[in-house]
C-alpha cells in the first residue's frame, strides 16, 4: 500500500506540472487571447526608405544549454533540452539588462550584474508541448524596437513583450525561424508557415501576407523586400518578380 501511494502521490505532482508547463518558475500569462490571425488586406503607408537593422554591441554570450556567459562567469542557467534545433543563440542588452530568448520557447530577462532573473516569458503555443517532445526553440535574434522586445519562436508565436515587464501585449500564432525586421509601425516576419507577414506592431493585426519560396531572412530597401530571389512590396505585399 505504501508503494501505491507513493506512485499516486507522483502521478498527481506530474499533473500538476502539466497545469502550469513552464519549464521554469514564475508566473504566466496566456500567449494568445484569440486563435484566428486577423489579416486586413489594407495597404502599409508612410514606409521608410531605409530600415536600421543595427544592434547595440552586447559583450556576453548563450550556449546551447541555455546558459548566458559574462567572459567563464555564468549569470543565468536555464534547463538544457534534448530536442532541440542547431542554431547560434545570442542576447541582446538594452538598458543594463540582458534578454536571451533560450531552447525551452521562453525569454529572459537579467540583471547581468547582480544575476537577477527580472521576468520570464513564455513563447510558444501551449498545444505545442503535448506529447513532450516539441521543439519551441526562439532561434531568430530577438529585436528591441522604441522600447518594446519583439520575438519569434518554432513553438508558433510571433510576440511583442514590454521590456519592462515581460508582459505580452499581443502574440501571433506563426512560427520564425530566421531573423526578422521591425521599423515604426510594422513588422515583417517570415514564417515557418511559407508567408511573409505584415504585423501591425501597435495590436498584432496583419496587414498582408503573401507565400514565398524561400524560408530566408527578409531584407528592405526602397520599400521592397526581399527574400531569396523574390522581391515583393512592403506596402502591399504582392509580388515584383519571382
Amino acid at each position: 500500500m505504501r508503494k501505491f501511494a507513493v506512485i499516486c502521490m507522483c502521478v498527481f505532482a506530474l499533473a500538476g506540472c502539466a497545469e502550469h508547463d513552464p519549464i521554469l518558475p514564475g508566473e504566466r500569462t496566456p500567449v494568445f487571447n484569440t486563435n484566428n490571425i486577423q489579416i486586413l488586406n489594407k495597404t502599409v503607408e508612410n514606409l521608410p526608405d531605409a530600415i536600421d537593422t543595427s544592434v547595440t554591441e552586447c559583450p556576453y554570450s548563450q550556449d546551447s544549454s541555455n546558459v548566458i556567459w559574462d567572459g567563464e562567469r555564468k549569470i543565468f542557467s536555464g534547463f538544457p533540452t534534448n530536442n532541440s534545433v542547431d542554431s547560434t543563440q545570442k542576447p541582446i542588452c538594452a538598458n543594463g539588462y540582458v534578454y536571451a530568448g533560450l531552447t525551452t520557447g521562453e525569454v529572459v530577462k537579467v540583471g547581468p550584474n547582480s544575476r537577477k532573473v527580472m521576468w520570464i516569458a513564455d513563447v510558444f503555443r501551449r498545444s505545442n508541448l503535448t506529447g513532450g517532445a516539441a521543439i519551441v526553440d526562439i532561434v531568430a535574434p530577438l529585436v528591441m524596437h522604441d522600447g518594446a522586445l519583439y520575438v519569434g519562436g518554432l513553438g508558433d508565436a510571433f510576440c511583442r513583450l514590454d521590456r519592462i515587464t515581460g508582459d505580452k501585449k499581443w502574440c501571433v500564432e506563426i512560427g520564425v525561424a530566421v531573423p526578422f525586421i521591425v521599423t515604426d509601425g510594422v513588422a515583417f516576419v517570415m514564417a515557418t508557415d511559407g508567408n511573409l507577414y505584415a504585423i501591425r506592431t501597435s495590436d498584432g493585426a496583419v496587414y498582408w501576407r503573401t507565400a514565398v519560396d524561400a524560408q530566408a531572412a527578409p531584407t528592405y530597401d526602397n520599400k521592397i523586400i526581399t527574400v531569396g530571389k523574390q522581391q515583393i512590396s512592403a506596402e502591399n505585399g504582392r509580388v515584383i518578380n519571382d
